[in-house]
């Protein structure tokens, strides 16, 4: 059951219900999935390339920190990004998915 946004009552506010980790807004997962998508796309072509390839994959971890705030889970992904003959997968989508549906990991803290 939904807390009720302006009941006193149920603890949580609007502002406390829009900082959850996970969600976001509509243009900025927009964005970041466009950000991810061409990149895998250019990726491809980018493969016998490796400085290209590390230049695009660091171009688009900057990005993707601009669009969607720090993120630990984006490292990761620029981590396997960077292994030669693994760019074939799309881990940036995969990446933006992920920072989607869980967010950023971070430990329960009572007030």
């Amino acid at each position: 059951m939904l807390a009720n946004q302006n009941d006193p009552q149920s603890g949580l506010s609007a502002r406390a219900l829009e900082s959850t980790p996970g969600k976001f807004s509509k243009p900025r997962l927009v964005a970041a999935f466009a950000v991810a998508g061409i990149s895998d796309a250019m990726a491809a072509w980018f493969t016998f390339i490796p400085p290209l390839e590390w230049g695009l994959d660091l171009a688009t971890a900057l990005l993707l920190f601009a669009i969607l705030g720090w993120r630990w889970i984006l490292l990761p992904g620029l981590i396997l990004e960077a292994i030669p003959g693994l760019s074939i997968f799309p881990f940036w989508v995969l990446v933006v998915v992920a920072v989607a549906v869980w967010g950023t990991p971070r430990p329960n803290r009572r007030d």
